[in-house]
This record gives C-alpha cells, structure tokens and sequence, in this order.
C-alpha cells in the first residue's frame, strides 16, 4: 500500500513540474515581446507569484520596473520643483499638476465637440425627414460638420499624415538600397546624392514642396488635401535616407558564398532577391525604418507647422500664437503626447523586427 501511494505522490510531482516547465517556457517566449513594449517587468512579477527564484526575480523586477520609476519621479518633482520658478510673458512654466489638468480639458473638447456634432447630424436628419413627409424631397441637404477639428483630430491627422510619408519613403528607399548593395555601379551613382540631400532640412524642402505641390496638384480631393500631401512628401525626402542606407549596408554585407549559391542553382534576380537577399538583410533595413520613423515623426511637426496642416504641428504653432493662460501647458501636453507616440511607434516598428527576423536584441 505504501508502495502504492509513493508511486501516485511522485507521479503527481511529475505532472507538477510538467506544468512548472510548460509554464515557464510560455513565460519565456512572451518575456521578448512584453520587452519590446517595455513591459518586460512582468515576467519576474509573475514569477515572483509563483514562488520561482525571488532573489533572482526581485534584482530583475528592480532593474525592469524600480529603477525606471525612480528615473520618473526625480524627472517629475525636478520639473514640478523648478517650473513654477521661470517666468514667461505668459506666466510661470506649466508644473505637471497644470499639464495634467489641461490634458484632461483637452479630452472633455473633443467629448463636448463629438456631442456637437452628433447634434447636428440629429437635426440634420429630422429636418430633411421633415421635408421628405412634406413631399418636398428636392430641398433635401446633406452637409458635413464643420467644427474646428480637436486635439485627438489633430493626433489622427499626424498619424495618417507620418504613415504616408513613411510608406512612400520605404517604397522608395528598399529597392534603391537594394540595387545600391548589389552593384557598385548603382551604389557609386546615388551615393553622391545621398550625401549632398540627407543633410537637408525639412524647413528648406518644404518652399520647394509647397510650389510644386501648388502647381501640380490643383485639384485637391477631399482625402487628401494639399496642405497633408505637402506634409506628407516632406516627410518622405528627409526621411528615406536611414533606410536606403541601411538597405544597402545589409545587401552589401551578405555573405558572398550565398550569392555564388544562387549563381550556381541559376536563381532568377528576382528570387534571389526573395530568398537569399531580403533574409539576411532584413534586421539593418528594419533599423532604417525605425531610424526613419523617427526622423519622419521629427520632419512632421516642423512641417505642418509651417504647412498648416491640422495636426499636432498646427496645434503648437496655434496655442503658441494663441498666447492665453493656459497655452504653455496645452503646448506641453503637446510635446508629451508626441514624445510617447514617438516611442509607441518606434516599438510597433521594433516589434515587426523581432517577429520578422527572430532577433533577440533589446
């Protein structure tokens, strides 16, 4: 009987520890995604739960959460602690309290605006339901709000505004880095322009954007209106130059022995493109497109400033020409906001890099 019951009590302990490691090795695979997003500290969290080697756990836990936190708060009592002490023509600078509370009277604007507008769409349709019971269908109008757009309008419009730049940018920039890898002769032919246009700044692109855009693109469609595209094209020119860089550092640093396999199975251009050159490349051109990225979201700001583009750009030139009480804090919330999107979509981009190229890089 008792050999009976050691027999059950260490196949139970199998099956626990069966668990333990499936567990762990779940824990394992998610650990370089939740990093990614900077939420790498909740592995340890969950370790720490369940028992697994605390002082090992809490070092990590410290490493991943406290330190950061503490990085944070001396930033924030630095800032509340010396804002109030430099004086503007406006006022004291912003402390966070002030930043805080005008992010929150930003987000009840666009509540209150969103309210308006269902209002308007709502008497829009009782009166042209009203008309239509009347039989007098041909005065029926259907017409679009028109209220100023709010800051998570303004928000939107960058996005949309940066992600067509930046599409068109890696259109442009990966075949060009890839030819440029794979023939000196290309390479020798574009790297001269590469030096003399990546130094250029979004300010002087954009008289020369503006004049081209103004004499071609007449007709502006409601999608796309001018003052975007012109946005938009001046992200593309100061943002391709990282990625048709990089494109071109990782073609050109494939290993040879590769390219000579695909000459001796007489590979088509453009399957060993697909199949021998974008592979090995593929983790510098996802570098170029976060440096891209990057620059692209930097260009923006300046560029709709200047372009009146309605996104945040536009709202910190607006706030700042504004000159009112609480317009150093609404141009603050303003950089926070772009410093955060920044940084979510250097991460989105990073996360494409670790599925992609199964890189393990932090």
């Amino acid at each position: 009987m008792a050999a009976v019951t050691d027999y059950v009590d260490a196949s139970a302990e199998e099956a626990r520890e069966k668990r333990t490691q499936r567990l762990h090795q779940r824990l394992n695979s998610a650990a370089g995604m939740l990093g990614v997003f900077g939420l790498g500290f909740i592995i340890p969290l969950i370790k720490l739960a369940m028992g697994d080697s605390p002082k090992q756990n809490l070092s990590e836990l410290w490493q991943k959460l406290f330190v950061p936190l503490i990085g944070i708060g001396i930033f924030v009592a630095s800032w509340a602690y010396m804002a109030p002490q430099v004086k503007t023509s406006l006022g004291a600078i912003p402390g966070p309290v002030q930043v805080m509370e005008q992010a929150g009277n930003l987000y009840q604007d666009h509540l209150n605006e969103r309210q308006r507008q269902a209002a308007f769409y709502e008497r829009q349709d009782k009166r042209n339901a009203k008309l239509i019971a009347a039989g007098k269908e041909d005065r029926v109008k259907y017409r679009s709000y028109t209220g100023a757009p709010t800051f998570f309008d303004q928000i939107f419009t960058s996005l949309v505004t940066v992600a067509l730049g930046f599409f068109v940018g890696v259109v442009i920039a990966i075949p060009l880095g890839i030819m440029s890898g794979l023939s000196p002769t290309v390479n020798g032919a574009l790297n001269p322009l590469i030096q003399i246009f990546k130094p250029v700044s979004p300010l002087a692109w954009l008289p020369i954007v503006t004049m081209v855009v103004s004499a071609v693109y007449m007709n502006p469609y409601d999608w796309l209106p001018k003052s975007l595209l012109i946005s938009a094209i001046t992200v593309t020119l100061c943002s391709l130059w990282p990625t048709l860089i990089n494109t071109a550092l990782g073609v050109s640093s494939i290993d040879k022995d590769l390219l000579n396999v695909g000459r001796v199975l007489q590979l088509p251009t453009s399957r060993t493109i697909t199949k021998l050159v974008l592979p090995s490349s593929l983790p510098l051109i996802f570098t170029g497109m976060r440096l891209s990225l990057g620059v692209g979201w930097m260009v923006l700001i300046a560029a709709e400033m200047l372009a009146q583009n309605p996104g945040l750009g536009k709202f910190v030139w607006d706030e700042f020409q504004n000159g009112s009480s609480s317009s150093l804090a609404k141009i603050m919330v303003a950089v926070l906001t772009i410093g955060i999107i920044g940084f979510l979509l250097d991460r989105l981009i990073y996360a494409l890099q670790v599925a992609f190229t199964y890189s393990d890089k932090r």
